[in-house]
């Protein structure tokens, strides 16, 4: 009998070399040139070998993969094509709305930014529902995504981006589910559409000479203790504004100083530690007494269960006399390790939760190089505050916010 079993969770995600891994029982994993990787299921139906397309390692586990090996195997043992087993199921094929609203609910269950879940959608129904809307999954080709896409895709480049990101998700799961066969064609509708222009500018940036200065004056300033703590906070751990924003309690390690933020509310879809240095916590501390029953770190006022908006850190920012964009305080943060300190870049771009561009680094990077990281923040936040001075006093704004009122959270 032939070996099964062979291959492992483990092998299947670090399987990168290009070519045929074997399972056993005619169950393969072909990964090719580009990093794909797809389940295969051979068989040998009335003399003739088949090939069957089982779907993507990234949508489907090897557990699953073997199930549906395991059925398709049943199913050729008496006598029936499995080809034809995997096309039956198309009996049932959905549109793709009613496609793209089951996957937004099945991905909903994991999300916790309500913002993150109304957009996702939402894109899909101002710009794809009116075009593709009412298209079987099956039927759907890239002439109908280049219709949806190229009113968009040079106005709305971001935009245009994200609804070709999330139709592949929903054509990708059409395809595992059975109910379409062939190449995903938002992976082949690029090559019908302009080049989309580069990025005029950056998010304008404070000097990083001018951070002190800056924080200082929010110390003195008058205004909502939540925002200025997470304008504070956001500077301090150079995140993006909607992660600090989305921040949850459950994220928070006080005693190993660690805010680790889950892969869903990252950018790059994966889970990013950091290290909180002093200040950062202290910050912490302040904001749990204005809010002591949220579990949102920097709760709204306004909106029960919502986090604050980025628009109350920028029009604060604006309070400060400052014309920059809050997200600009990762780019001072970055040039000051640059130009100010002897961390490795690699470091720095760690810290900023940056891909590694280089897929063979990428490839052997396997730590998150947070002891390196937790050394880096704690010089950023000591130059924030000051460097020259040794102990720092507590700042004005810290005695105010612990005299204020508790509020209801």
């Amino acid at each position: 009998m032939a070996k099964a079993n062979l291959l492992t969770a483990m092998s299947v995600k670090q399987a990168r070399k290009p070519g045929v891994y074997r399972d056993g029982q005619g169950l393969l994993l072909r990964v090719f040139e580009g990093g794909a990787k797809r389940w295969v299921l051979r068989l040998t139906v009335n003399g003739r070998r088949r090939d069957v397309g089982l779907g993507s390692a990234g949508d489907v586990s090897l557990v699953e993969a073997r199930d549906r090996a395991a059925e398709l195997r049943k199913a050729a043992r008496a006598g029936r094509d499995p080809v034809a087993v995997q096309r039956a199921a198309r009996s049932t094929v959905p549109t793709f709305r009613e496609a793209a609203e089951q996957e937004h609910e099945r991905r909903c269950k994991s999300w916790r930014n309500g913002k993150h879940r109304d957009q996702w959608i939402n894109t899909l129904k101002q710009h794809a529902f009116p075009k593709i809307g009412d298209l079987l999954v099956s039927d759907i080709n890239s002439g109908d995504l280049l219709n949806v896409l190229s009113p968009i895709w040079l106005i709305k480049a971001e935009t245009a981006r994200r609804v070709l990101g999330r139709i592949r998700v929903v054509l990708e799961r059409a395809r595992v589910a059975g109910h379409r066969d062939g190449i995903n064609p938002a992976d082949a509708v690029r090559a019908g559409l302009p080049k989309q222009p580069k990025r005029s500018s950056h998010h304008p940036a404070v000097l990083y000479a001018e951070v002190p200065g800056l924080v200082r004056r929010l110390h003195a300033s008058n205004g909502r203790g939540e925002v200025r703590l997470a304008l504070e906070f956001t500077i301090l751990t150079a995140a993006r504004t909607n992660e600090v924003l989305g921040a949850r309690w459950d994220e928070i390690d006080m005693q190993t100083a660690t805010w680790t933020i889950p892969a869903e509310r990252m950018k790059a879809e994966e889970q990013h530690r950091v290290p909180l240095s002093d200040r950062c916590l202290e910050i912490l501390k302040l904001a749990r007494a204005l809010a002591p029953r949220s579990e949102l770190v920097f709760p709204s006022r306004k909106s029960r269960g919502e986090p604050l908006s980025n628009m109350a850190l920028l029009m604060h920012l604006r309070r400060l006399g400052r014309g920059e964009t809050v997200h600009g305080f990762r780019s001072s943060f970055r040039d000051w390790a640059a130009e100010e300190t002897n961390f490795q870049p690699q470091v720095c771009e760690a810290a900023l939760a940056h891909r590694v561009e280089n897929p063979v680094e990428g490839a052997y990077r396997r730590g998150d190089l947070f002891a390196k990281r937790k050394e880096l923040m704690a010089a950023w936040g000591q130059y924030v505050a000051g460097a020259s001075a040794p102990q720092r006093e507590p700042h004005h704004y810290d005695e105010r916010l612990s005299s204020l009122p508790v509020r209801p959270s």
